[in-house]
């Protein structure tokens, strides 16, 4: 196997890359949709928006492929960066840079592959849209085309995501570090430590806007017979595609943590509890009115969410408890539903 070479430019790619604070960051809803599209336009497994760290690739969108990265040595993607066009591997197998490469070899096991170069401002390449199959395989030059322009849109949002407020304050308040502990590595949502860690910054965007902070607890209805019936791949293939619907039902500034297992929580800022509660059933009704693909075939799946506001004062813990127990009684009258649990003296909010 032919080991990744390094760009000539390395020292200054790898500290453009680091500068923009994309890495360890949580998945998004746009780049979700993005590899989606390419995935149905180009008719492959899988497609990863991948970022060339320095000694890994990480994937901040991905679809068809369950790892959240993998060594850079004998990452695809390592090579792709060299050039300016388009990477296309017809058949690895028959390519002397990668027929032994691990990932030929075994899962994922790729014999076509496509990667174009992502550049942030300065013309660094820090990544690449990529397309993988384990069947050979090559593209017309109108499908080159479309792969391109496809590229240069999820270019184009890595660009203008890193100029964002929301991410110039995250920026301030964590390092790299402390975001990469705060990620859950299966569905790439922020973990239930992040509550914790953004409280005080939601409570107070909250107060800047006039706003109050409403608790959105969300649970995957009859999760445990979704493993019993199709193990755990099957399982996690439900609560990434469940990641995925929440990620697209929500805001982009909505936080939005896995809270272990099958349950979700999202702090969001609200005007009243009234479009607290529509947010909640738009979540319910994306979850549920569209049933997911998995390996055997099409699952119906459904969401049961309690959700409040949180009074003033009051800790984000409290207000979890009682959006829970909102969570208990969607639960005992017939799942599928959402619950809404006035905090004291907001009964009417």
């Amino acid at each position: 196997m032919l080991a990744c070479p390094l760009p000539v430019d390395e020292t200054l790619r790898q500290h453009t890359l680091d500068e923009m604070h994309l890495l360890d960051t949580p998945a998004e809803h746009y780049l979700d949709t993005l590899v989606r599209l390419t995935q149905d336009l180009a008719h492959v497994d899988t497609v990863l928006i991948s970022l060339i760290d320095q000694n890994r690739q990480w994937f901040k969108a991905r679809v068809g492929l369950d790892a959240s990265e993998t060594p850079r040595d004998i990452s695809f993607c390592g090579h792709a960066i060299l050039g300016d066009d388009t990477l296309l591997v017809p058949d690895a197998q028959q390519d002397p840079r990668f027929a032994d490469n691990p990932l030929v070899l075994n899962a994922p096991y790729i014999r076509f592959y496509a990667g174009h170069p992502l550049r942030a401002g300065n013309g660094k390449a820090i990544g690449t849209l990529c397309m993988l199959d384990p069947r050979p395989r090559t593209l017309s030059a109108a499908q080159q085309a479309n792969f391109k322009d496809l590229a240069t849109l999820a270019e184009g949002y890595l660009q203008l995501r890193s100029l964002i407020q929301s991410n110039r304050d995250l920026r301030m308040e964590m390092d790299r570090e402390q975001r990469k502990a705060l990620l859950d590595p299966l569905t790439q949502l922020w973990n239930r430590g992040a509550l914790v860690a953004f409280e005080q910054r939601e409570r107070r965007m909250a107060q800047e806007n006039g706003l109050k902070l409403g608790a959105l607890y969300a649970d995957l209805d009859h999760f445990k017979s979704i493993n019993d019936k199709h193990g755990h791949a099957g399982g996690d293939q439900v609560l990434c595609e469940s990641a995925r619907r929440l990620r697209a039902a929500l805001r982009p500034d909505d936080l939005l943590v896995r809270q272990g297992g099958e349950e979700f929580v999202a702090l969001l800022r609200v005007k009243d509890g009234r479009e607290l509660q529509r947010i909640a059933e738009r979540v319910r009704q994306l979850i549920g009115n569209e049933p997911m693909q998995l390996a055997a075939g099409p699952l119906q799946v459904s969401l049961s969410i309690g959700c409040t506001l949180l009074a003033a004062d009051e800790q984000v813990d409290h207000a979890l408890g009682r959006a829970d127990a909102a969570l208990y009684q969607a639960k005992q009258t017939g799942r599928n539903r959402v619950v809404y649990a006035p905090p004291t003296g907001l009964a009417k909010a």
